[in-house]
């Protein structure tokens, strides 16, 4: 088989959460690239009508899906929409995330709960309600967005941390479960990224500036560099590849 056709997504159908803008909306544009019909899910419909014009810019599908994934209705409500839309779902991207940034004295019951549930609690929902279509038909793929501070700490990162740990260790056990059934569930860990969320964390210099000169690449990661190894991780080219943590951070925890 040709590269060109290892790496194609051509007849995929992906769902994609925090699709309105950052990571997820760059995802959605590479995917449809690559030839992936999409399932853009998020609660800002004004951001979502942009990606589906992108998509469909592509010569691609794009069904819209407004759901909250900080509830426990919104991720199984999209799903359940997308199935009967669709029928199946190829691949899950979960992508929605939230970072409640303060010292662990300082969190709030609403704002640990809240992580929870958008950055751990909706991707297993979706897991679990979109995997019995992968199994019927012998194929699918589970994409994580999680975060280095999954797997180091930094200060102030009590809740996110949990959540990109808590998220790492379910990509594993879904994996165990379910590479019988040829699905892989993997895992991507990037340093910040320069979306909308990682400017308003990380912006500033004096905020900024020490997590970068500790990264032996002297620099954050741009949105495109984790759709990328994505696009790998959602296609035929890493079939081989399940329950990995993919660290896209620029050294940061090899040092």
């Amino acid at each position: 088989m040709p590269w060109q056709d290892r790496f194609s997504l051509a007849g995929r159908k992906a769902l994609v959460t925090g699709a309105s803008k950052g990571i997820g909306a760059e995802i959605c544009a590479v995917f449809a690239e690559a030839g992936a019909d999409i399932v853009a899910v998020a609660r800002d419909r004004a951001g979502l009508d942009e990606v589906a014009a992108q998509v469909r810019g592509h010569g691609r599908q794009c069904l819209v899906i407004e759901a909250d994934m900080a509830t426990p209705e919104g991720p199984i409500q999209a799903a359940q929409q997308a199935l009967a839309a669709w029928g199946t779902i190829d691949i899950l991207v979960n992508s929605a995330g939230v970072a409640r940034i303060a010292p662990a004295l300082d969190l709030t019951l609403a704002q640990w709960d809240e992580t929870m549930a958008v950055n751990l609690r909706a991707p297993f929902l979706l897991a679990q309600a979109l995997a019995p279509a992968m199994i019927a038909q012998r194929r699918g793929k589970v994409i994580n967005i999680s975060s280095q501070t999954g797997v180091i700490a930094l200060d102030d990162h009590a809740a996110y941390a949990t959540s990109k740990g808590g998220l790492n260790a379910l990509t594993k056990s879904l994996c165990a479960e379910w590479a019988r059934h040829n699905i892989q569930v993997n895992a991507i860990c990037p340093t910040v990224v320069m979306t909308p969320m990682g400017r308003q964390v990380w912006g500033r210099p004096e905020k900024g500036d020490p997590l970068r000169l500790a990264t032996p690449s002297r620099r954050f990661a741009e949105p495109v560099e984790v759709a990328d190894a994505a696009l790998y991780l959602a296609s035929s080219a890493s079939d081989m590849v399940n329950g990995a943590l993919l660290m896209v951070e620029g050294g940061f925890t090899s040092v």
